[in-house]
């Protein structure tokens, strides 16, 4: 617990760590785990947290209660007009979404339920997206006469452009099998089956090296954006040097004398 002026202050964000795979839940379901100034910063704790450890090999982000989370806490939003500066909703949340995005570790999101607004951005946000098939989804923010501002920056990367432009102007609630058909989500599933979904990818991601994880993230992102002349040369050249890098030899060795790497925990191999 961290101390307040000698006073016990509850955290709202957990970590677990086991197997190699540190488990981070938002934890304040009393107001659908809002993105409030003190979630943002134990949030952003515990993936600084995780990121450092080199036990931790996957990162997943979770919920409590039926809802993943809300959105900004609209409680903290009240302002006078114009005073953009003090908008808490600012907060720490695109340092969040960047230390997401740019994690070297994999990140799946277990969406404990429905998700709406700046949640969204969360879950866009991370490499993989699971969620029961009964959650809902919707880009609130023009109803509420704001704008879906610093989570487009993860979502527009995700959704299909026409997806994007009929549920940010329409404010329309969606469901997850919708949600997985324009790109939100990697897979809806019957809500029994969600944690055997989870374990099943961050088991696969457990067995791949570390390095070529982090280079196959950055891959992924960036190379169709280069021309085909530049892509090719680049990759080349990236392809050979991963080749001869001592996790590549470790991986090429391994398959050759049928064991599991060295980087996959015991219980994997």
């Amino acid at each position: 617990m961290n101390t307040d002026a000698g006073w016990p202050v509850e955290r709202l964000v957990h970590k677990e760590v086991s197997g190699g795979v540190a488990t981070i839940t938002l934890d304040s379901p009393r107001n659908r785990n809002a993105l409030s100034v003190r979630l943002l910063g134990d949030l952003e704790d515990r993936l600084n947290q995780a990121l450092a450890d080199e036990e931790v090999r996957v990162i997943v982000l979770t919920g409590t209660g039926p809802v993943f989370c809300a959105g900004a806490d609209l409680k903290e939003q009240r302002t006078e007009p114009g005073r953009a500066h003090e908008a808490p909703v600012t907060a720490s949340f695109p340092e969040i979404m960047s230390l997401i995005w740019e994690s070297p570790k994999p990140v799946v999101c277990r969406l404990n339920g429905t998700a709406r607004a700046g949640g969204l951005g969360l879950v866009a946000a991370c490499d993989f997206a699971i969620a029961p098939d009964t959650a809902s989804f919707a880009f609130t923010e023009v109803r509420l006469g704001v704008v879906p501002a610093m989570i487009s920056v993860t979502v527009l990367r995700r959704l299909d452009p026409r997806a994007a432009a009929e549920y940010f102007l329409t404010g329309e609630t969606f469901d997850a099998t919708r949600a997985q058909e324009i790109g939100l989500l990697t897979r809806a599933v019957p809500e029994d089956r969600l944690d055997e979904t989870v374990a099943h990818y961050t088991g696969m991601l457990l067995r791949g090296g570390p390095e070529a994880l982090a280079i196959t993230k950055q891959l992924v992102r960036e190379v169709p954006a280069l021309s085909f002349e530049e892509g090719t040369r680049r990759m080349a050249e990236l392809s050979a040097q991963r080749f001869t890098s001592a996790e590549g030899q470790e991986g090429i060795a391994a398959f050759m004398q049928k064991r599991a790497p060295s980087w996959v925990p015991t219980e994997q191999g």
